[in-house]
């Protein structure tokens, strides 16, 4: 089984991961190398093009997850509408600056020109083959819930354009990798968006996956990289592995190919990308690497140029999938910016030439099968500015042993960054400032409002701590809630502490019981898994006294190298690859 026989010093030799593999750098045909990639070549061969095998795109990882680049395009859209004149035109341009917020998402720009050909173009597959049903998202007080996309880059070598781009010629036919994996979360109240990527060779065990057509993939025994999920069944798979690593609910999910991201990317008509010394992405025999040439100072990359720019590892800081991932990241946050500014795309004609390329290069799941569903998809991305937008990688560590170079989520830290998407806590540190709205209906006089306490402070280290629950009873009571009483039965813990109501006509009631105690109305929310109002006290409530509102703020992890929408700068380049 793939990814559990590497030797202690081999970096991606073995099939499982197959190399530096797609939007990667060319690890795919098996160059080991060591965390630096001090070896040579970047792995590929150099054949086809670009040279490395890898996908369109890193992952986010430390040395070799795989690439990311092709349709990730992190979240919001520009508005070209405003500069275009109002005509059908004008609308065909405000559709497309809005989609090409996500990059996939542009995919479908120009869709209802030729709505139902382009419809008949998009490939579906099921959301999930795991056999775990996902938790339901919890609204928050306005009712509004989340949405989590999870991007996939294919290192499928199933097209002649797409074996020509990744090269690797052995492994034409061979099932393909998951090597880009990124999650976008959009925030319940379409405020700000988070961008989680997992590295491709992120180790872990695999649930068990029934594909379409039947075929059985029982439950790993031991681990193996993240990126040989999609063999499994399909990206249902992929799905069906995130959610067993981090217990995200993943709403939708859209995969792309090589072809696909060239074609998008000459349709944008080039991103402004950095480097502070001249690059070239190549070995010192001549092979491997992505081929990526480009001189100090900014350039508009686009076509195979920004695929090689998304693709590269060994020439970006210490060639580690981390500095792959960096790079990714800014071109996204380049490509959002230049939308926004609204000067792209003003024909018509190679908007209609994007839609046909990407969407028979796009597969989605069953619930985006159709051009409106990915235009009002777009157009909830559209909600979000540019500084709300974060990008982070998975904290992650090397393993040791044969598993050496691969790497696993950080102990601490990677469980606090799904927990903050799960519990839709911003990753940028700030607040949401719109606020929720009233509920329809008023709250009852408090002395008739029933509520129940529970002691959820329990953490991962710590027991609950005595006699929480009994003590904001109290507070409750003091405050005029006299039906309030203590449930000894869940003392399962909670990060920060909620108040849950299970319908609309107990919103009122449970946003008076969060203003008595001083607790954020954003921590008010709608749920079914309550039959009344449920008050859970967190760990961030472990001490007597009134609610500590300053503790609520979380930060992302340093480890998750979070980098902000509006960030400018340049990659530094390796010295071992400038010219």
């Amino acid at each position: 089984m793939p990814g559990e026989g590497t030797r202690s010093r081999v970096r991606h030799a073995d099939r499982d991961g197959r190399g530096e593999s797609p939007y990667g750098d060319g690890d795919r045909e098996g160059a080991d190398r060591t965390r630096r990639g001090s070896d040579a070549g970047d792995g590929g061969d150099g054949s086809g093009g670009t040279g490395d095998r890898a996908t369109a795109a890193d992952g986010p990882g430390r040395r070799r997850s795989g690439a990311r680049g092709p349709g990730s395009r992190t979240g919001t859209a520009g508005r070209n509408s405003r500069r275009a004149p109002k005509s059908g035109r004008r609308r065909v341009l405000r559709w497309a600056s809005s989609v090409l917020a996500l990059l996939i998402l542009a995919a479908a720009g120009a869709g209802y020109l030729y709505y139902e050909h382009l419809n008949g173009n998009i490939k579906k597959e099921d959301l999930t083959l795991g056999d775990k049903r996902m938790a339901d998202h919890k609204a928050n007080a306005a009712g509004q819930t989340p949405l989590n996309i999870l991007l996939i880059g294919s290192d499928a070598r199933d097209s002649e354009a797409n074996q020509k781009l990744g090269g690797a010629k052995e492994t034409f036919g061979a099932p393909p990798l998951a090597d880009v994996q990124m999650l976008l979360h959009l925030s319940a109240d379409r405020s700000n968006l988070s961008v989680v990527t997992m590295p491709r060779d992120t180790m872990l065990k695999m649930p068990k996956c029934t594909a379409p057509n039947g075929e059985v993939f029982p439950a790993s025994t031991v681990d193996m990289q993240t990126n040989q999920s999609l063999g499994r069944g399909g990206p249902g798979c992929t799905v069906a592995a995130w959610y067993e690593l981090t217990g995200i609910r993943i709403d939708h999910f859209m995969m792309i190919d090589f072809a696909g991201v060239v074609s998008m990317a000459d349709a944008i008509g080039g991103v402004p990308v950095c480097v502070d010394a001249n690059i070239y992405s190549r070995g010192a025999d001549g092979r491997g690497g992505s081929g990526l040439r480009l001189e100090k100072g900014t350039t508009y990359v686009k076509g195979e140029q920004a695929l090689q720019w998304l693709r590269t590892r060994y020439g970006f800081e210490d060639g580690s999938d981390l500095a792959r991932a960096k790079a990714q990241h800014q071109y996204m946050n380049s490509m959002v910016r230049q939308l926004r500014e609204g000067t792209k795309l003003t024909d018509p004609a190679k908007l209609m030439n994007l839609a046909e390329a990407a969407t028979k290069a796009l597969t989605v799941d069953k619930g985006l099968d159709t051009v409106k569903k990915l235009y009002d998809l777009a157009e909830e991305f559209k909600k979000v500015p540019t500084k709300r937008i974060t990008m982070s990688t998975m904290p992650n560590v090397y393993g040791t042993g044969v598993n050496r170079g691969r790497v696993y989520p950080k102990a601490g830290d990677a469980e606090q960054l799904f927990r903050m998407v799960r519990e839709d806590v911003p990753l940028d540190g700030k607040a949401s400032k719109r606020k929720p709205e009233e509920p329809k209906d008023p709250s009852a006089p408090v002395g008739e409002i029933s509520v129940a306490v529970r002691n959820g402070t329990a953490t991962d280290a710590l027991a609950p701590a005595p006699g929480r629950a009994g003590g904001v009873a109290d507070l409750l009571k003091e405050a005029g809630f006299v039906r309030t009483t203590v449930d000894p039965g869940n003392v399962a813990g909670v990060a920060r502490t909620a108040i849950l109501f299970p319908s609309a006509d107990l919103e009122g009631d449970a946003q008076a019981v969060a203003k008595a105690l001083g607790i954020p109305l954003s921590q008010v929310k709608k749920s079914t898994d309550v039959s009344g109002i449920s008050l859970a006290v967190g760990a961030d409530w472990r001490e007597d006294g009134p609610y500590p509102v300053s503790r609520r703020k979380e930060k992302t992890p340093e480890s998750a190298g979070a980098l902000n929408g509006e960030e400018k700068g340049c990659m530094k380049v390796n010295p071992a690859y400038t010219w």
